[in-house]
């Protein structure tokens, strides 16, 4: 038996996983936590809109954010497909079009952000709508934005399920860690896919839950993958 280590082609890629992995995060924890956990009031839409108008270069930010995310998610798919495609190149090609059709579905959410500052824009075409009529208009563009992510998200859940066994299959990173990286992606679109039937399951079944699994996954990649890199993989000799 003979230890094969990846060609450069793939440990570049695997590099660029992993540094992608870790700018998604810190870019996407700002956008979804700092900035609409703070200006965003559950059950409230006028300080909801209150808050974006007082706060509205925050909330670009938070926009700007996403759309890097998004970016970067591009980058980190080719990079994932580079390094697995020679496990199994249709598995890789499925998982890949699972993920950029999340992120091209990630692009409406950015959309909906930008009609909610149009909504609140106080332009003059706005005025004969009454204020109290516009901020409801502006909740349910942001409540637009969370059903938006859900089936980004279930479809997250699959194409990094199959890049996770993918993962597994190539013995390139630890098998205990490409299986968790399965059961954490499954938990993801499971659960984002039982929320589109079942709404009020959200209520119980928090981000932390569902999210706190891919989250460890994924910052364990991105400090793995760019330190220690591909393993070699082991081969019967012919």
């Amino acid at each position: 038996m003979t230890a094969v280590p990846p060609d450069l082609s793939q440990r570049r890629a695997a590099r660029a996983v992993g540094l992608s992995y870790l700018v998604a995060l810190v870019l996407g924890i700002f956008a979804e936590f700092f900035v609409l956990d703070r200006l965003v009031v559950s059950g409230n839409a006028s300080q909801t809109a209150l808050n974006i108008v007082a706060h509205q270069r925050l909330f670009r930010l938070g926009i700007a954010s996403n759309l890097l995310v998004i970016a970067i998610d591009v980058v980190l798919i080719t990079a994932l497909y580079v390094v697995l495609e020679r496990v199994n190149r249709n598995l890789a090609l499925l998982a890949a079009f699972f993920r950029l059709i999340e992120t091209a579905i990630l692009v409406v959410a950015v959309l909906n952000d930008f009609t909610v500052l149009r909504i609140l824009s106080g332009a003059d075409y706005l005025r004969v709508f009454e204020p109290d009529r516009l901020q409801a208009l502006a909740r349910l563009s942001i409540g637009a934005h969370g059903s938006v992510y859900n089936v980004a998200l279930f479809l997250f859940g699959l194409g990094s399920s199959v890049f996770c066994c993918l993962w597994f299959r190539s013995g390139y990173i630890p098998r205990a860690l490409a299986g968790w990286g399965v059961f954490a992606s499954l938990l993801v679109g499971v659960c984002t896919f039982a929320f589109i039937i079942f709404p009020e399951l959200s209520k119980t079944v928090t981000v932390a839950y569902f999210a706190g699994p891919i989250f460890l996954f994924e910052l364990a990649m991105g400090l793995w993958l760019p330190i220690r890199g591909l393993r070699p993989v082991v081969r019967t000799a012919q």
